[in-house]
């Protein structure tokens, strides 16, 4: 009999807004997450890793977590620890995971679940797309399995927050995102700028943070040091941009807006190495490849994080 909930497999570099988004797939009822596929991003690939254990101990779920790229495919980039933390989880000095990871690696992993769920998967892209590119490399025909692709990345008019131009998961691997988005025909993707579109008050995250949960008060500590720095920098409302492509994916009928366009990634600009152009008015082309998110209900996404901190 075939399993009724759909299975999610999520690549993901945690993260303190990895977090967020994986408390909300766990939290789901609709969706099975059948792995974690994990990369370098945020912090490095040690970090990303354990952190990813760790979270899945804490809401006491048997996910299998697949190590992947501690790199960029090319160039070295610079991670983003100043927001997330040295560790990516606050600096908290957590206790490890009793559990380990998997000895598959993510690319592996990545298609060999794709066969298992073939034409079923959901497939959720929350860091760089290194892992994914390898795996499409290792075969071109994944897309195929997949029924659905997800990528928080990008920033659609190149206000970018990690160079002037360049969203910060391209950034870190432009080549990847230039694989990923040149080898699947359709993604569904929540940009940076789709994300400060989609903010949320603090006092409201703080009430959130309230839960009598343990994965509330486990994420009030690994959250407290990006939350601060938020406030400090953005002001009344935090973003948190995995948040928002894990509503898109479990719940797409909260998409209000959307628009659909041919995309392709810089790789070589002096000043714009990793920026996501979309050509507007089709002048080159190309096929439409992203389904460009503009608008979600905001009360819907609110909810599911509200929902997915106060889970048992």
């Amino acid at each position: 009999m075939t399993n009724p909930r759909i299975p999610l497999l999520i690549d993901t570099d945690p993260g303190v807004d990895d977090a967020l988004a994986l408390l909300m797939a766990f939290a789901d009822a609709r969706h099975e997450v059948v792995g974690l596929t994990i990369a370098a991003g945020n912090v490095g690939l040690g970090h990303t890793v354990a952190n990813a254990l760790k979270l899945c101990e804490v809401c006491a779920v048997d996910v299998p977590v697949f190590p992947g790229a501690a790199t960029p495919l090319v160039h070295p980039a610079r991670d983003a620890a100043y927001v997330h933390g040295r560790d990516g989880f606050g600096d908290t000095g957590y206790a490890p995971a009793a559990r380990t990871a998997e000895d598959e690696h993510a690319a592996l992993a990545i298609l060999r679940l794709s066969h298992v769920h073939a034409g079923r998967l959901v497939l959720v892209a929350l860091g760089p797309l290194t892992n994914l590119a390898l795996a499409l490399r290792l075969d071109p025909s994944l897309p195929q399995r997949v029924a659905r692709c997800i990528v928080m990345g990008a920033a659609v008019t190149a206000h970018g927050n990690i160079t002037p131009a360049a969203e910060f998961n391209i950034a870190f691997d432009p080549e990847a995102a230039h694989i990923v988005f040149s080898g699947f025909p359709k993604i569904e993707l929540a940009d940076w700028e789709a994300v400060l579109a989609h903010g949320y008050l603090h006092a409201d995250v703080e009430r959130w943070l309230a839960a009598d949960s343990p994965r509330a008060r486990f994420y009030a500590g690994v959250s407290a040091h990006t939350r601060a720095w938020s406030r400090a920098g953005r002001g009344e409302r935090w973003h948190a941009a995995d948040a928002l492509a894990m509503a898109m994916a479990l719940q797409p009928e909260g998409v209000l807006e959307a628009v659909s366009r041919p995309l392709a990634v810089e790789m070589a600009g002096q000043h714009t190495r990793g920026a996501t152009i979309v050509d507007w008015n089709r002048q080159g082309g190309a096929p439409d490849n992203v389904d460009i998110l503009v608008r979600y209900d905001q009360t819907r996404f609110e909810g599911m994080l509200e929902a997915a901190l106060a889970a048992g």
